[in-house]
């Protein structure tokens, strides 16, 4: 049954991670959940360790920390099913405003954490010729003409190149790597205690603070969808047999498919006579 496969989850103490955890566990999956304190993590689930339940404290930027997790893991249930790299944050800030260390702590947690995972779970994927891997990117993962928002829409992008390049390499091993585009869904993401500002601001970024505002006053507690629904449709896609690359999830997100590729269409046709008279 799928019920006894074994789940691991990175970012499992808020957001989508959560709303997955709880609904693996309220299900009767196995589960091996991540978090920066582990005490947060139990107390965000409800529950302490269990038969079925196994809470982590890791430092996904430390491959020691995140092989350690891997391990205990398949100590306690075996193997591993199913991966989802959930774990990231939102940076704010105009690329001019964010320093090299606020952008490249963006990226720790957001990417080189996930290439963590990926690197010390997919020996054990590999040798038993079976597994599912969800990569958390975003909606912002694939339009990005969103301001004030660089550091984190770049991490984003680079989570979905880095799943496409992931998935080709994986499947030769009956593994298939998925990213997921969420929309808007109604999560703390936006909360101020989840979005990091650049410490430096410069009054010329109006459009930048516009943006932010938007989503953290606006936006934020508005959001058209629900993470239990999100979670619901992970677990049944996680079933397929073939799942997608690209799982694009809420109404939202598929009318931005649309701006993006329509914005595509129309830079490509404009210079196409131009740009394809560059061969030899």
């Amino acid at each position: 049954m799928m019920s006894n496969k074994v789940w691991l989850v990175t970012g499992a103490s808020k957001g989508l991670g959560l709303a997955i955890t709880k609904k693996l566990l309220a299900t009767g999956y196995k589960v091996a959940a991540t978090s920066r304190t582990a005490d947060a993590l139990i107390k965000a689930v409800g529950i302490a360790a269990s038969d079925n339940f196994l809470p982590l404290e890791v430092s996904l930027t430390d491959e020691q920390s995140v092989k350690k997790a891997i391990d205990d893991t398949l100590a306690k249930f075996g193997t591993i099913d199913v991966v989802v790299n959930n774990a990231g944050y939102g940076q704010l800030g105009a690329i001019e405003e964010m320093s090299d260390a606020e952008v490249r702590k963006n990226f720790d947690i957001n990417v080189f954490g996930l290439l963590n995972v990926l690197r010390n779970v997919m020996p054990q994927l590999r040798a038993q010729m079976s597994g599912r891997v969800y990569n958390i990117s975003s909606v912002g993962g694939f339009i990005g003409n969103f301001p004030g928002w660089s550091s984190y829409i770049s991490s984003k992008f680079a989570v979905a190149g880095l799943t496409e390049s992931f998935a080709a390499e994986a499947l030769p091993f009956n593994v298939y790597g998925t990213a997921v585009y969420p929309g808007y869904f109604r999560t703390d993401f936006l909360s101020q205690d989840s979005l990091l500002l650049s410490a430096k601001q410069l009054d010329v970024y109006q459009t930048a603070r516009d943006s932010q505002a938007l989503h953290q006053n606006e936006i934020n507690g508005n959001q058209p969808g629900d993470p239990e629904k999100a979670a619901e449709l992970l677990i049944k896609v996680a079933e397929e047999p073939n799942p997608p690359v690209h799982l694009f999830l809420g109404t939202d997100a598929y009318k931005l498919i649309d701006v993006k590729i329509d914005a595509v269409k129309k830079d490509t046709e404009r210079l196409r006579s131009l740009a394809t008279a560059t061969d030899f």
